[in-house]
């Protein structure tokens, strides 16, 4: 770890573009070393607490919203605050940030407005900006017998075949502010995460992956750790960031950052058992790429685990995760070079 990161001394607009845990962990890096980054954050979330705040009172989902604000804010009271969770009673499960928001925008009638004023409690130093402001679901389909349709039912689902069709609906408007956002950016960034929870909601918004095509930032992919089980089993670096491509409707890819030291043998094995295996490196396909690929030590030293045993809505298990400063380092090592 790099002691005290002056994040002054660099001019970069950062673009960050997913949701969930691996926007946050790109984001919690970043801010050490930029001001001006921009989070974009997919609006499709229909689980869990957003889902329950998204079907009950008609608000666009906050969960995402509130980890990438949480993860720009400069006031650790407020994070904790906001990440702060109930585990009892009828709010069982819900994130205090996530009824803030759903408070603000049903005051305010617009998530936009909403998130201008957690920017004020929070003291979030960049910006947190939908990628559309429209209510979406989405849908797929991977050769089943039916149309998977909303985030809770993907999630867990077991595909068919691989690199299914997918789409929102209704067909969103992308918020003019992220096409501004990327255009401006000097680094685009997308993280890591869920390909089709997270990251294909963004993607294939109208209009982002024109503006990752044209935009003259450089355009850098996070790629995975772990492989999802029945989506995207045997996947390697290439394949995910051709995945990427191919939801964002064409290459725009100028460089992929992937990990080269696994995790320890024993969570290995844990992981391996639930059908979870690490995200491989075919050098030649890489070398033959039309991007640069850098790999570098990406593994966090401490795994996480969930504590919060009451929370209903919250994983029990253990994560192998970026660590969010090496991740950071790799991406400034690219806007230096």
């Amino acid at each position: 770890m790099l002691e005290e990161p002056k994040a002054q001394v660099t001019g970069a607009k950062i673009v960050v573009i997913g949701g969930g845990t691996g926007s946050f962990v790109i984001l919690s890096g970043l801010k050490n070393y930029a001001h001006d980054i921009t989070a974009l954050v997919n609006m499709a979330d229909d689980g869990g607490s957003t889902g329950q705040l998204r079907d009950e009172l008609g608000v666009l989902p906050p969960g995402d919203v509130r980890q990438c604000l949480v993860a720009l804010s400069g006031s650790p009271r407020a994070r904790d605050l906001f990440n702060y969770r109930f585990d009892e009673g009828s709010l069982a499960g819900h994130a205090f940030g996530n009824l803030f928001l759903a408070a603000l925008e049903k005051m305010t009638g617009s998530m936009s407005a909403a998130i201008e004023l957690a920017d004020d409690v929070l003291n979030v130093e960049g910006q947190v900006i939908p990628i559309t402001l429209d209510q979406i679901t989405i849908c797929l389909d991977h050769g089943g017998k039916e149309v998977l349709r909303h985030e809770r039912n993907i999630d867990g689902a077991t595909f068919v075949k691989q690199h299914p069709k997918f789409w929102l609906e209704p067909r969103p408007k992308v918020n003019k502010a992220a096409v501004e956002a990327i255009m401006a950016a000097d680094i685009v960034v997308i993280s890591p995460g869920s390909v089709y929870k997270s990251l294909a909601p963004a993607l294939v918004v109208p209009g982002v992956g024109a503006a990752l095509r044209k935009t003259t930032a450089r355009k850098i992919y996070v790629c995975n750790l772990i492989n999802k089980p029945g989506q995207t089993d045997n996947f390697k670096v290439h394949d995910l960031a051709a995945e990427m491509e191919r939801l964002a409707g064409g290459k725009f890819l100028d460089y992929v950052i992937y990990n080269v030291h696994q995790p320890g043998k024993r969570l290995l094995e844990k992981y391996a058992a639930e059908g979870e295996l690490p995200v491989e490196i075919d050098a030649a396909a890489l070398k033959a790429a039309h991007y640069k690929a850098k790999g570098a030590e990406l593994l966090a030293g401490e795994v996480w685990e969930n504590q919060n045993k009451k929370d209903p809505l919250a994983s029990q298990r253990t994560l192998i995760r970026h660590d969010p400063d090496a991740a950071a380092r790799a991406i400034m090592k690219i806007y230096f070079s």
